[in-house]
């Protein structure tokens, strides 16, 4: 009788005990953020993808009431950013801003990943949605698609191009272009857009494929020409240069800009976190800003719609993979 009512009174106590804890696990979570957040952003200094970043990380600090420290961590095309957020805390205050490229394609292409692209990085919201831009220095007057292809043609390995690494977007995208018109073009992979804009300018390479944003103040002052965009749509800041499509190239594939988390992230922060981005993408504000560098007005989707955007162009990428043949060693 004695142990019966030992055992009663300890579980009432237990029971009573986590009654009192499960308030302070809900003000804890609902206490996010209570420090700091940083951003990692898997491009250098001056590249689209930090375009971007710093712009969402103004207004979200405001939004969140706590700092938002963008930390770059270029190279590998977005590898050595993406696997740093993969392997941080799960605890909301490490997110990360990623180009598709980084995202969709290094899973399709890289033999070896140090983090799983889909079990590891949870999607939070998508930010932008574009294509990429193909440039070239003047000096090489190469001025449209149809140039470069005559160019490049009749001079296997002579010309090389540009993109800010192997396995990027642009990587991608030119092998097909190789494939359909029969030219051989040596790659050169950067890491990342900012040096590759440098040798650009200074026709170290003649030819290149760079972000939508990060090249517009140096088409708009001549010293690159654009010859093309990927993407379903002409540039809003660039409105003269056609689409690769237009020129007889098809692909309208959109690139995008996307927020992440490692995986195990709370889901009332991943909520809170696209609720926000989501409210600051549909000012018209961002709007007007977004189209000056080039980036037409975001989509607006949740985290789950953003997920499924990011497992279909998994998939859409693979086949373009296939296509040009194209694996890292």
């Amino acid at each position: 009788m004695i142990e019966t009512v030992i055992s009663r009174r300890s579980l009432l106590a237990g029971a009573g005990l986590l009654v009192l804890q499960a308030p302070l696990r809900a003000n804890e979570a609902g206490a996010w953020p209570a420090r700091p957040i940083r951003m990692v952003v898997s491009g250098p200094a001056g590249a689209g993808s930090d375009i971007f970043a710093r712009l969402l990380a103004v207004l979200l600090q405001q939004a969140l009431k706590q700092p938002v420290v963008v930390d770059n961590k270029p190279g590998a095309n977005g590898l050595i950013g993406n696997d740093t957020v993969a392997k941080a805390p799960h605890d909301g205050y490490t997110i990360l801003l990623s180009p598709s490229s980084a995202i969709a394609i290094n899973p399709v292409i890289q033999p070896k990943m140090p983090y799983d692209a889909q079990a590891d990085l949870l999607p939070i919201a998508q930010v932008g949605s574009a294509g990429i831009l193909l440039v070239a220095n003047p000096a090489t007057g190469i001025k449209t698609l149809a140039d470069l292809v005559r160019h490049a043609k009749p001079n296997p390995g002579k010309l090389a191009y540009g993109s800010w690494g192997s396995g990027s977007t642009g990587h991608l995208v030119m092998e097909g272009i190789k494939a359909q018109y029969g030219m051989d073009m040596v790659h050169v992979p950067y890491k990342g857009v900012s040096p590759l804009l440098s040798d650009l300018l200074g026709n170290s390479i003649g030819v290149g494929f760079v972000d939508i944003a990060s090249p517009v103040p140096h088409i708009r002052s001549g010293k690159l020409l654009a010859l093309g965009c990927t993407g379903s749509a002409r540039g809003p800041a660039l409105p003269d240069v056609p689409t690769l499509t237009e020129q007889g190239y098809r692909f309208d594939a959109d690139g995008w800009y996307g927020v992440f988390a490692p995986a195990g992230t709370p889901r009332e922060v991943v909520v809170r976190l696209n609720q926000e981005i989501n409210r600051i993408l549909s000012t018209d504000e961002i709007i007007q800003k977004f189209a000056v560098q080039n980036m037409p007005r975001p989509p607006i989707k949740d985290a789950d719609q953003f997920a499924a955007t990011v497992r279909r162009d998994l998939a859409a990428w693979q086949s373009l993979a296939k296509v040009a043949k194209l694996r890292l060693d």
